[in-house]
């Protein structure tokens, strides 16, 4: 393999690995913003807050 097409596939790779990696982040930031929107919706749909607090078992 030459030099040409050597640097051609590594500069392809870095390019493929870059696009990869900021996929990755949009869909992390997309992720974080709807698990945002969960937690405020649990917090407003909560009737009665102080239930589930506490958790008693007896064996």
């Amino acid at each position: 393999m030459d030099i040409a097409a050597l640097s051609s596939a590594m500069s392809r790779s870095a390019l493929s690995q870059a696009v990869g990696i900021s996929l990755l982040g949009k869909a992390m930031s997309q992720a974080e913003t709807q698990a945002q929107g969960i937690v405020q919706m649990m917090q407003q749909q909560s009737v009665q807050p102080h239930l589930g607090g506490q958790l008693d078992i007896r064996v």
